[in-house]
């Protein structure tokens, strides 16, 4: 590179500035005689000029590094084939890098992310006690909800969107009016963290589980506890109901997932087979089922329904498919090199995503049972993911503090 007469005096003079702001007097004397530099230096002019250059340099060599592996990303994946967002079906969309957004606002690590089933915003709990409403598209905060005094652990909403339920390490859950954004109630009757909740999709009722082993189902439009689910030997880490709210998954410590009928409140199934903690669950929407029997070589009779099928995540570091009915492990995910800490279906049944400990996130093709896409999502532990029913998005929340929002395709 050939620099311009004034340049190479501006190099000169912020070399010796260096040297003379070091205290290298030999070497600056040195230099002063080989480069012919006056003995006086306008100080102000070159102070530190040399390290805001060097610092310069080292941050467009980072950048140009990232741009580098993001266009290395991308010439695999036209190598390989992958098609773009226009000419591929809505149900083969999935995340790819970069993300579109990096939300940061919580101060301490993520608990849980979830999309608004109506609208174009999406809401964050954290450990920092609050939770946050982001609008998804464009990246902004639209404001916090405060009322907790604990980290908050779980985030649910009803059907209509228009009521948001919270859990807490505070012993409490919150129901929020998510039009005036105000706590409309509290309800009492845990002895220790609420790990989750989720409304039944009539939205009458709402189910908590906890630490104190147990699992409560609550009337939202009175507040009562109208039922105390136990049978778990351990913390309940978390709960889900099917979406004709006939049947409740549970999850916990105690290394099981239970199936409970939710008319007659009995449990119907106890899953064994994970060897560590159960830390997350969820129902396949009925358009996975068809490539969950695919997977597992079930035939099912002409006019017959098949299902439901529930996955689950353990710290195992392995995720299940079984069927809740028979009460049997179909076929197991084995990929990740940490916890499995979130499950999320695509709504076009396809492909499950997985949150995981080493900090990544994976896309696993059902029908074939295999990892299709694996993201290095943050540079922490990956505690949430959800899929957006209808648009192009999945979100994830991590232990680094951040949201990230992917676009799919």
């Amino acid at each position: 590179m050939v620099l311009s007469p004034k340049q190479e005096e501006e190099l000169r003079l912020a070399v010796a500035d260096y040297l003379q702001s070091c205290g290298y007097t030999n070497a600056l004397d040195a230099f002063k005689k080989d480069a012919s530099i006056p003995e006086v230096i306008d100080n102000k002019k070159y102070s530190g000029l040399l390290e805001k250059k060097w610092s310069s340099v080292v941050r467009l060599q980072k950048k140009v590094m990232d741009l580098e592996s993001k266009l290395n990303n991308t010439t695999r994946e036209m190598n390989s084939g992958v098609p773009t967002r226009l000419s591929r079906s809505s149900n083969d969309w999935i995340p790819r890098p970069p993300e579109r957004h990096c939300l940061a606002g919580h101060r301490s690590p993520i608990t849980c992310v979830l999309f608004h089933p109506v609208y174009n915003i999406m809401v964050s709990s954290s450990e920092d006690a609050s939770i946050k409403v982001w609008d998804y598209e464009c990246g902004d905060l639209e404001r916090t909800l405060r009322g907790h005094t604990d980290s908050v652990q779980d985030l649910s909403f009803d059907s209509s969107g228009k009521l948001l339920a919270s859990s807490s390490a505070d012993m409490t859950v919150k129901i929020w009016d998510f039009q005036t954004f105000e706590c409309r109630m509290t309800l009492r009757g845990h002895d220790h963290n609420v790990s989750s909740i989720c409304f039944l999709p009539s939205g009458d009722f709402l189910l908590s589980s906890s630490r104190d082993k147990t699992i409560k189902m609550w009337e939202v439009a009175t507040g009562y506890c109208v039922y105390n689910f136990e049978g778990h030997r351990e913390w309940v880490r978390q709960v889900a109901v099917t979406s004709d709210g006939s049947l409740m998954a549970s999850c916990s410590n105690d290394q099981t997932v239970r199936v409970w009928s939710l008319s007659s409140k009995e449990c119907k199934e106890e899953l064994r087979g994970h060897e560590h903690v159960v830390e997350c669950i969820k129902w396949s929407p009925e358009s996975s089922h068809r490539y969950i029997n695919e997977a597992s070589g079930t035939e099912v009779p002409k006019g017959q329904k098949s299902g439901p099928f529930l996955a689950s995540g353990s710290r195992d570091r392995v995720i299940k498919i079984w069927d809740a009915i028979a009460g049997v492990c179909l076929f197991s995910l084995v990929g990740h090199d940490n916890w499995v800490r979130s499950l999320a279906f695509h709504a076009g049944g396809k492909y499950l995503a997985s949150a995981s400990d080493d900090k990544s996130i994976k896309i696993w093709e059902l029908r074939h049972k295999r990892c299709s896409k694996s993201l290095e999502a943050h540079n922490h532990f990956v505690t949430s993911i959800d899929f957006h029913r209808s648009s192009p998005f999945v979100i994830t929340g991590s232990v680094d503090l951040t949201i990230k929002v992917w676009e799919c395709r």
